[in-house]
């Protein structure tokens, strides 16, 4: 029985599942946005939640607790220097999962995770067609002069020709 489990197997060892969660979370911090299935955005949901709490804290420890989940300093600066002072006024809740139905291939449920910014970020569903935007008409190029009173020479014609032009007129 699973009673009082929290970890999701993910149907993953323990080292494959630390490993994906890492990088996807990376690229979440990365990307502020990313588009997975519905039970890896709840997974991944929990661990960016965490490290944004410790980069609230902003100490060399929550620094160092991070880097063991991220192992990418460009992106542990990135969390500690512009997304966790972005989030300093709220006491939890730094991502939101959004359901975007089912994948055509195998019918897993997808969903989107991002981060919860001042600006909303537009989700783009695949499959779904949008109106394509006006195209602006474009400016004709005048034909140069050249162009317009330059004929093809014509050949001569031949006596043949013109017995027979003589003959029709």
């Amino acid at each position: 029985m699973r009673h009082g489990k929290r970890v999701k197997k993910l149907g993953r060892t323990k080292e494959h599942r630390k490993a994906m969660l890492s990088n996807m979370t990376a690229s979440l911090l990365a990307h502020i946005q990313i588009r997975t299935t519905l039970v890896k955005a709840k997974a991944v949901k929990r661990v960016v939640d965490r490290l944004i709490t410790l980069a609230k804290k902003g100490n060399l420890h929550a620094k160092r607790q991070a880097y063991d989940v991220i192992r990418q300093r460009g992106l542990v600066k990135k969390l500690f220097d512009e997304i966790g002072p972005k989030f300093s006024e709220r006491d939890g809740g730094y991502t939101r999962v959004l359901k975007l139905g089912t994948r055509r291939g195998d019918g897993a449920e997808m969903a989107v995770v991002e981060l919860l910014m001042e600006k909303p970020i537009k989700v783009k569903e695949k499959g779904k067609k949008t109106k394509p935007e006006k195209k602006t008409a474009k400016a004709k190029i005048p034909e140069t002069k050249e162009k317009q009173t330059k004929k093809q020479p014509q050949k001569p014609k031949t006596k043949v020709e013109e017995k027979s032009e003589e003959k029709e007129g």
